[in-house]
């Protein structure tokens, strides 16, 4: 099922105040192609800095990212070419409000991968289909429920046809109710193959998805393994402590 490796995280370091908050510190990695790799930690591990430096939405302090063997963290790499091949979800969605979910979505293939309205439109409307939305793609964001506002940042994040899809905590400002909704389209998007770096609280995702899972605390990766292993038989004091807490 996975594949060669799309991603790798040397030595990774992101620090704020000078060195006094060490948000990463000395993170490696891999991702291969095909895997869901789901990352877990408390509130303040870095989870969420880790993702962000995987597409330099945060420049690291230090360490090297290769996105398909190229280091995008060099200076001279084109971010923008390789944020292409990066689809991002965020916690708060990010839609246009004052543009309809179909232009949300035909937006960026349009002007960045230069696709005509009918294919962007018509690629658009597909991917709907597959979230169950086409009948809200003239409806704006203000007329979706949080759910909808985040199947459609999801299919805005396809529309651009990623290697990979990062998604930041992408059910937790959700109402309890309309969590489920958005994991059923991202077990879809594993089931179908698509590599997935995901944060999340979902311990049941983590649990059922993950192809991996990583467990963070205080910037470094504690321990990583299968799902199995991890809820079954965590290894570190820390990971016993976290799960007493949240399962």
């Amino acid at each position: 099922m996975s594949g060669s490796t799309l991603i790798k995280v040397n030595d990774l370091k992101k620090y704020f105040n000078g060195e006094k908050i060490k948000a990463l510190d000395g993170i490696s990695a891999e991702i291969k192609k095909g895997e869901v790799v789901v990352v877990i930690g408390p509130s303040g591990s870095g989870k969420s800095t880790f993702l962000r430096c995987l597409n330099l939405l945060e420049i690291p302090t230090c360490g090297q990212v290769l996105f398909n063997g190229v280091d995008i963290t060099d200076p001279k790499t084109d971010i923008n070419l390789h944020r292409q091949k990066m689809g991002m979800v965020f916690q708060h969605f990010n839609l246009f409000p004052h543009m309809t979910g179909m232009k949300n979505l035909t937006i960026a293939p349009m002007k960045i991968l230069k696709m005509s309205k009918a294919e962007a439109e018509g690629q658009a409307m597909a991917l709907l289909k597959r979230v169950g939305l086409d009948d809200k793609a003239n409806a704006y964001p203000s007329q979706l429920s949080g759910g909808q506002k985040q199947r459609i940042a999801i299919v805005r994040a396809l529309c651009m046809n990623p290697d990979v899809m990062l998604f930041d905590e992408p059910t937790s400002a959700l109402d309890p109710e309309m969590v489920g909704e958005v994991l059923e389209v991202m077990k879809q998007l594993a089931r179908e193959g698509m590599t997935m770096v995901v944060v999340t609280h979902e311990m049941g995702f983590a649990r059922e998805v993950g192809s991996r899972v990583i467990f963070m605390d205080e910037g470094k990766i504690v321990e990583e393994n299968s799902p199995i292993s991890i809820f079954e038989s965590p290894q570190s004091e820390r990971l016993k402590a976290f799960l007493a807490k949240v399962l």
